[in-house]
């Protein structure tokens, strides 16, 4: 049934890797059923047939789908089917994008559609890295033009300098170093780093080492391309007319040098708006016959085209800058805390006409997130989001709420500042930041990482070290290159390369790398980390260490005043209670946010620190028996011929006998007391038994003076 089924077999990190075609998804333009192990991925790569019209660029979808039944989970929504995707599949998606994106070619305008579908999923082998190299051989083998194929891995640090490729779960539980590589076998095109204070030569080291194993990886590809690749179709170039684009650069590229030549956005664009309308109004004349809207389609992009010319010339030739900087130069640098006087912690930082401001929550382990995904992550206590409004580039639009971008830039951050988080023992709170760009000119990601140090610090997170992220810009031609520190927005619009970076003073937390060419060499990623690690040090020292030096000493008043204790396992159905009854209770009394884990450790918050002593009391009463001769107001619950019961602690009971109930004889207990009533008992004695006894009169001489 299936003549051209072929099954291709490797090793990668020694296990087997094997590639199935011809067999399933034969309608896509390319597809393979890829296994690592247990884990099994399906890819596909579709083309149109036309090329889309009206638009400038390439239209490339990617999409990682991540199916709940791989790891045997039921999906938790109502509907209890996949909806949208998790933010790691989002995240998924754009790390196989941005090494693949590069490589397809630039003048081609025919939408092209690539699905990886996790089938199943072994947690020891990656269904992430089995993804990119899967579509990776779906768009090698398939008839898209594409000059790859590339490869993927993932390279973990043991602290006693061991790396590991693709490691196991219980080999990234060891790991320092959580990186990502995608490569060509001549270049890296893609990374993507979150570390615990990996130095720049360990980090380099272990980009070098993935790109050995991605050789192979792609040798392999090529190999199965050779006996099953269709042949690439052929496309309508959508190349600029050459002669078009010399006319309008010819005309207007004095003009626009002068336009460019500022470090104000707002007064570039400002000059260059009468520039675009002298430039229609005239080549409206010398092309009259041209339909008016695809005319203007042309002039945009020769003048982007000359914008981009001109910056690159400057930097390339004369080794200046747009805003007249020089090529290791940061741009002005600001840095504020406590700006918001309710809020638990906020900080702003500007870095030239890119702000960022981050504000902190804390709140109670109770209200962590949830995850519902197919790997072995639960819940996350830590949380960073970032927003970008259209107002931030001057836009006027309403916000659509958080794109892949916004998600993207989000999770660089969190990962950036993880490692400098404290663990829940010392610090029990549920973190949440969330940036918000007020104003972008190019590396807001990295803005939202020192907006979130110091937020963090101004909330009284004892955080491990401060943490700055910076981004690294590159201009190539032919063997030519040349790196730059802290890149504006026309630098990374007219560049080749967004190399971010984030760490501290001693070594790196955080890395993505976004390129526009077919690769990077690893002199240029060599001297990237050089250049991020200056200017980290530069932002700490300099601007955000003088804001504020160290974690406050004390939380915000409005902030939750967390304790913690822990009871005896066998003693937490006691503070719970028949359906959550007594728990119920002593939040209700007390206002508090009770949080009981499995192991006994329970977690009391309240804005009022008296609040939380109370509930904090309450359970110990519960799960202790309280001290001889200690007094507690209590609330009758039962009377009987012989006495009243009287409960001083939710579930928690004594008897007050009626020779105990007053100082003067009692002839009936319903003489003293009702049901109840509020009273104040003394314990006075606990029984082989473990019942307790209870004294209203001791209680009420020891009030007499």
């Amino acid at each position: 049934m299936y003549e051209n089924f072929k099954v291709f077999s490797t090793e990668i990190a020694g296990r087997p890797f094997s590639v199935e075609v011809g067999k399933v998804a034969q309608l896509a333009g390319g597809s393979c059923m890829v296994r690592y192990g247990d884990t099994v991925v399906l890819a596909t790569a579709t083309a149109s047939a036309k090329p889309r019209d009206g638009i400038d660029f390439f239209p490339l979808s990617v999409d990682y789908e991540e199916k709940l039944y791989s790891v045997g989970k039921i999906p938790g929504s109502f509907l209890k089917r996949e909806g949208r995707p998790t933010e790691k599949a989002i995240l998924t998606s754009r790390v196989i994008d941005r090494p693949i994106r590069p490589l397809f070619p630039k003048d081609m305008r025919n939408d092209v559609a690539v699905v990886a579908t996790v089938l199943s999923v072994e947690q020891d082998n990656s269904p992430e890295i089995a993804a990119m190299c899967a579509v990776s051989i779906a768009i090698a083998i398939s008839d898209i033009p594409w000059a790859g194929p590339i490869g993927g891995v993932s390279v973990g640090l043991s602290d006693d300098g061991e790396y590991f490729i693709n490691p196991t779960v219980a080999q990234r539980e060891k790991s320092k170093l959580s990186l990502t590589v995608a490569g060509t076998k001549e270049k890296v095109v893609m990374i993507e780093a979150g570390a615990k204070f990996v130095t720049d030569d360990e980090m380099y080291e272990g980009i070098m080492l993935a790109h050995k194993e991605i050789i192979k990886i792609c040798e392999f590809i090529d190999s199965i391309v050779a006996e099953v690749g269709k042949p690439k179709f052929e496309y309508p170039s959508q190349e600029l007319d050459h002669d078009m684009y010399e006319a309008v650069k010819d005309y207007i590229i004095e003009d626009v040098k002068y336009a460019l030549d500022t470090d104000d956005k707002n007064v570039r664009e400002a000059r260059l708006k009468p520039i675009v309308d002298k430039m229609n109004e005239h080549f409206a004349e010398v092309y009259p016959d041209m339909e008016p809207a695809k005319l203007q389609a042309l002039l945009g992009e020769c003048i982007y085209k000359v914008q981009k010319y001109i910056v690159r010339r400057w930097i390339l030739d004369e080794g200046r800058r747009v805003d007249g900087r020089g090529i290791n130069d940061l741009r002005p640098l600001s840095a504020e805390v406590a700006l918001l006087p309710r809020v638990h912690g906020s900080g702003l930082f500007a870095r030239g006409q890119t702000q960022v401001l981050t504000v902190a929550t804390l709140a109670p382990l109770g209200e962590q997130q949830l995850l519902d995904g197919i790997d072995e992550e639960e819940y996350k206590r830590y949380m960073h989001h970032y927003n970008m409004p259209p107002y931030s580039v001057g836009e006027a639009k309403s916000s659509r709420g958080p794109g892949r971008r916004e998600i993207g830039h989000g999770a660089l951050a969190e990962r950036a500042l993880e490692p400098v988080i404290p663990d829940e023992n010392e610090f029990p709170y549920t973190i949440r930041l969330v940036s918000e760009v007020l104003s972008s000119n190019g590396s807001t990601s990295q803005g939202s990482v020192c907006g979130s140090t110091l937020a963090l610090m101004d909330a009284g997170v004892p955080i491990k070290a401060p943490v700055a992220g910076i981004s690294c810009g590159l201009v190539t031609e032919g063997d030519r290159w040349i790196t730059m520190t802290d890149i504006q927005g026309l630098e990374d619009f007219y560049g080749d390369m967004d190399f971010k970076v984030a760490g501290t003073h001693d070594g790196i937390t955080a890395i993505q790398m976004d390129i526009k060419i077919d690769g990077l060499l690893p002199e240029i990623i060599k001297q990237a980390l050089k250049q991020t690690h200056e200017a980290r040090n530069i932002i700490l020292d300099d601007v955000m260490l003088k804001a504020i030096d160290k974690p406050r000493a004390e939380l915000s008043k409005y902030a939750p005043k967390m304790m913690t204790i822990t009871i005896d396992v066998d003693k937490i159905r006691e503070v719970i209670g028949p359906g959550g009854k007594v728990i119920q209770k002593i939040v209700a009394d007390t206002g508090a946010k009770i949080d009981i884990e499995d192991d006994g450790r329970v977690f009391i918050a309240a804005v009022d620190l008296e609040k939380a002593e109370m509930a904090k009391k309450t359970i110990e009463l519960i799960v202790n028996d309280p001290p001889i001769g200690e007094v507690y107001m209590g609330k009758v619950t039962r009377l009987m011929s012989f006495g009243a019961f009287v409960e001083i602690a939710p579930g928690k009971e004594g008897l007050v006998h009626i020779s105990k109930l007053d100082t003067e004889r009692v002839e009936k207990v319903e003489d003293v007391v009702s049901v109840g009533d509020q009273i104040l008992v003394k314990v006075v004695e606990i029984d082989s038994q473990g019942r307790i006894n209870l004294s209203r009169k001791d209680a009420i001489k020891d009030m007499k003076p």
